[in-house]
């Protein structure tokens, strides 16, 4: 009888301590990110603004019904899946190509793995101004090696209407292809090597043992880094904003710029707050579609 009834009281003790563990990472997530996040969502339904001296009201939907009539919102979100695909899909098949290439065995690999990490441990600002300066206009040295090779006078890269957003992804795929690249890395240091062996053995050649054996070993680490890349590049603000502030003309506003626009240059709180869920749901819908699919493959293995 006695540990019968013992065994209900340890487990509760058990919980409980397992609370108190989890109470200190879960106290700064909802203080930061939640609280924050349902504060947006009451807002985009009110029409706050800055500077009103009215008390905010209660409107409902109409910043949504508005926002479907916003043809220069929906120009910006096309503008931000294109910029977040066209970032995404390179920084994938570069990472995915120099990580084959740094976990082969060759000379002074271990410095070659630190210099494909420099950019992702140098801030957004940082990569930004950088990057200015390479696409100056007078001396940047894009133009300066354009002149010195004799194919031109160069150009104005990030204000002209026809290559400032290439020029926006091309930074983008140079930022964010580290961590792609260190994740796959560490997916194929996972790979027995002894599969690799096998199929040498059987006579399969450096194609076939990649699709045979290590495609299906990086697979699902290669789903989560581009799905979460993804995500990532389609929410992109500062990089952006440093190189060309959403120019020229709107050429590279994305969402995230545009929503940051309607509330701190307009002061449309409310408004913006609307854009700002549509971009939640967006991605909660992407991440939804995401994860059935991980639990169905999961299910089918």
């Amino acid at each position: 009888m006695t540990s019968a009834t013992a065994e209900p009281r340890s487990g509760k003790r058990t919980d409980r301590g397992a609370w108190f563990l989890v109470l200190p990472a879960l106290i700064p997530i909802l203080v930061l990110s939640v609280g924050p996040l349902l504060y947006g969502i009451a807002l985009a339904f009110t029409n706050s603004q800055a500077g009103r001296t009215a008390p905010t009201q209660w409107i409902g939907t109409l910043n949504f019904r508005d926002l479907l009539k916003d043809t220069l919102f929906w120009d910006s979100f096309g503008i931000g899946l294109l910029w977040a695909v066209g970032v995404t899909v390179p920084q994938f098949l570069l990472g995915l190509g120099l990580a084959l290439l740094l976990n082969e065995k060759l000379r002074l690999r271990w410095l070659a793995r630190a210099l494909a990490i420099v950019p992702w441990a140098m801030p957004e600002v940082v990569v930004g101004i950088m990057w200015r300066l390479v696409y100056n206009p007078d001396a940047g040295i894009l133009n300066e090696t354009i002149r010195d090779l004799g194919l031109g006078d160069g150009r104005d890269w990030l204000t002209g209407l026809g290559t400032a957003l290439p020029a926006v992804i091309i930074v983008g795929i140079w930022a964010g292809m580290p961590q792609t690249t260190v994740t796959l890395l560490a997916g194929l240091q996972n790979t027995p090597h002894e599969l690799h062996e096998a199929a040498a053995l059987d006579g399969a050649g450096a194609w076939r043992r990649f699709w045979t054996v290590t495609w299906p070993a990086v697979k699902p680490i290669a789903l989560a880094i581009s799905a979460l890349n993804f995500i990532w590049n389609f929410n992109a603000f500062a990089l952006v904003y440093v190189l060309t502030n959403g120019g020229p003309g709107g050429r590279t506003r994305l969402p995230m710029l545009f929503a940051y626009e309607e509330a701190f240059r307009y002061g449309q709180f409310g408004y913006a707050a609307a854009m700002g869920c549509v971009m939640v749901a967006v991605i909660s819908v992407l991440l939804a579609v995401y994860l059935v699919n991980r639990i169905r493959g999961g299910e089918a293995r």
